[in-house]
C-alpha cells in the first residue's frame, strides 16, 4: 500500500466535501471508489466498437451527404460549380 500526496483545486475539494457528507465516507475511501468508478468506464469505453460510437452520433437523415452515393459524381461537380461561381 502506497501514500499519496494529491493537490485538489478549489472544485475538485467542493465536490469531494459534497461526496464525504452525502456518503459519509472518508476521504480515502471516496477517492478509491472513485479511481474504481474511472477504471470500469475507462474499461467499458475501451470495448466499445466503432459502429457503437457511430451510432451515437447523431447525423440526421443522410448525415452530412449532399447527394445519395449513387450521384456522387454529378452531385460533386454540382459543389464545385457552386463553390467557385463567378
Amino acid at each position: 500500500m502506497g501514500t499519496r500526496t494529491v493537490r485538489l483545486d478549489e472544485d475538485a475539494e467542493r465536490t469531494l466535501d459534497r461526496v464525504r457528507t452525502m456518503t459519509g465516507l472518508s476521504i480515502s475511501e471516496a477517492l478509491k471508489q472513485g479511481l474504481s468508478a474511472y477504471e470500469n468506464d475507462i474499461l467499458e469505453q475501451a470495448q466499445r466498437k466503432p459502429y457503437a460510437i457511430f451510432r451515437q452520433l447523431d447525423l440526421g437523415a443522410g448525415g452530412y451527404a449532399l447527394a445519395p452515393a449513387r450521384d456522387a459524381k454529378s452531385a460533386i461537380a454540382e459543389v464545385m460549380r457552386r463553390k467557385h461561381a463567378r
